[in-house]
C-alpha cells in the first residue's frame, strides 16, 4: 500500500511546508483591500524567494528592495503634485519595509534603519491621503509616552464620536493595525487610536519599552489621552487587540472599567504555558516569527529568563473581572493557539454580554487571527462594534 498522504491545507499556502513564511504571505495579501499590498508586487517578490525558502536574510533583502522601489515612485509622484498616487505607494512601502524587518533577528542597525524608513513612509502617507484623517500623537505615562495614531471617524454625525483603542500583539505594530481593516472600520463613524504598547513597534525599538505583563499601563494611558480630546465620547470607548493581544485586551478591560466594550482577536489563556510547549518542540512549533524574537521582546539573553519574564501573562483571575460587552474571535484551525484554550478564556470572562465567534474551515478565517479571510473578520467586528457603541 502507498504511504498515507497528508491532506492539503484548506487555505492558500504560498510556501508549502514552511508555516512561518506561508503565514506571513497570507498576512501580506490580506491587507490588499485596505491598501497594504498589491498582488502583482507581492507575487513578484514571493516568486523570487521560492528557491530561498527559510532564508530570512534573503527575505529581508527582497522586501526591502520592493519597498525601496515604491518609496522612489511615491517621491516622484509627490514631486509632480500627485498626492494620492504618492500616498498609496508610501503606504505599501511602509508595510513592505516592516515585512522585511519582521523576520530579522537580532534587530541590528540594518533592521532599525529599515524600520525608520517605514515610519517615515507612513507619516508621508498620512500627510497626503484624503481620508481618513490621521494624527500622530503621544500618550503620556510614567514620565515617558507611547507613540500612537489617532484615526478620525469617517461619516460621523456627532461632535463627540465613539472610539476604539487598538493594539497589536507579539510581533505586530500600529501601522499593521491600520492595514488590518482600520480604513473600513473608521467608515462606520468610529475613531481609532492605534498604539504601540510595551514590546511593540516604536516603543521597543526606539524607546526601550519591553514586554510587561501589566499591559494596562498602555490601556489606561490611552484612555487618559482620549479624555483630553473634545471629539471623543468617553462613554463609548472600546479596546481591541489581536494575537498576543488576546491577553492584552481582556486585561485592559478588566483593569480599567472606563472601557465599555472589548474585542479579543485571537485567544490567549496562559502565554507562559504556550511558550513552554513551543520550546519543548521548537522545530515543529507554529511560530509567527523566529523564536529568539521572544528574547528581544523581553530584553533578556536566554529562554529561562524569558520564561521568567512572561510568568505573569496568565488570564485566570483576570478574565473573571471583565464586565463590559466582550467579543472573542478565533479560528477553528488556529495552529498557534488551540480552540480548547480559546474556550477556557471565553468561559472565564465575567461579562454577562459575551460572544464567541468561531471561524471554521468551511467558512474561511479558520487560521490565526483570520489571516486567511480578513475582510470577513472585519465585517463581524464592525457590525458588533456598531451595535455596542452606536
Amino acid at each position: 500500500m502507498n504511504a498515507p498522504v497528508d491532506a492539503p491545507p484548506k487555505y492558500f499556502t504560498y510556501y508549502p511546508g514552511n508555516y512561518r513564511w506561508s503565514a506571513e504571505m497570507l498576512v501580506i495579501l490580506s491587507t490588499a483591500p485596505y491598501g497594504g499590498a498589491e498582488i502583482s508586487e507581492v507575487d513578484r517578490i514571493g516568486r523570487g524567494l521560492r528557491d530561498r525558502v527559510g532564508d530570512d536574510e534573503a527575505w529581508f533583502e527582497a522586501w526591502r528592495e520592493g519597498a525601496d522601489l515604491l518609496r522612489l515612485r511615491a517621491g516622484e509622484a509627490e514631486a509632480k503634485g500627485h498626492a494620492l498616487t504618492a500616498a498609496s505607494n508610501y503606504l505599501r512601502a511602509n508595510f513592505y519595509y516592516q515585512t522585511a524587518d519582521h523576520f530579522r533577528q537580532p534587530k541590528d542597525e540594518k533592521a532599525l534603519a529599515v524600520y525608520r524608513q517605514s515610519l517615515e513612509c507612513f507619516r508621508q502617507f498620512a500627510a497626503l491621503t484624503d481620508r481618513p484623517r490621521i494624527e500622530t500623537v503621544e500618550l503620556p505615562f510614567e514620565g515617558g509616552s507611547f507613540p500612537a495614531y489617532f484615526v478620525h471617524a469617517v461619516n460621523a454625525g456627532g461632535k463627540r464620536n465613539p472610539c476604539v483603542v487598538r493594539f497589536g500583539g507579539f510581533d505586530t505594530q500600529k501601522e499593521m493595525q491600520y492595514l488590518r481593516g482600520t480604513p473600513e472600520l473608521a467608515r462606520r463613524g468610529i475613531s481609532y487610536l492605534l498604539v504601540d504598547g510595551p514590546g511593540q513597534g516604536e516603543s521597543i525599538r526606539f524607546r526601550g519599552l519591553h514586554l510587561r505583563h501589566d499591559f494596562e499601563v498602555a490601556g489606561s494611558a490611552a484612555l487618559d489621552y482620549l479624555a483630553t480630546r473634545g471629539d471623543v465620547d468617553m462613554a463609548r470607548v472600546a479596546v481591541m487587540a489581536m494575537s498576543l493581544g488576546g491577553y492584552y485586551a481582556p486585561r485592559m478591560a478588566a483593569m480599567d472599567p472606563r472601557y465599555k466594550a472589548c474585542v479579543t482577536w485571537g485567544a490567549i489563556w496562559d502565554y507562559h504555558a504556550t511558550w513552554v510547549r513551543r520550546l519543548e518542540r521548537i522545530k515543529q512549533a507554529a511560530l509567527p516569527v523566529p523564536a529568539d524574537h521572544l528574547l528581544w521582546a523581553c530584553g533578556v539573553d536566554d529562554y529561562d529568563a524569558a520564561l521568567k519574564k512572561i510568568e505573569g501573562f496568565r488570564l485566570d483571575g483576570v478574565a473573571q473581572k471583565v464586565k463590559c460587552p466582550f467579543l472573542l474571535l478565533h479560528g477553528a484551525a488556529d495552529a498557534q493557539v488551540s480552540m480548547a484554550e480559546a474556550q477556557r478564556l471565553f468561559d472565564a470572562i465575567g461579562s454577562k454580554d459575551k460572544t464567541f465567534r468561531v471561524f471554521t474551515e468551511a467558512e474561511g478565517g479558520a487560521q490565526h487571527c483570520q489571516r486567511d479571510y480578513l475582510t470577513r473578520a472585519i465585517d463581524v467586528m464592525a457590525d458588533w462594534l456598531d451595535e455596542k457603541l452606536k
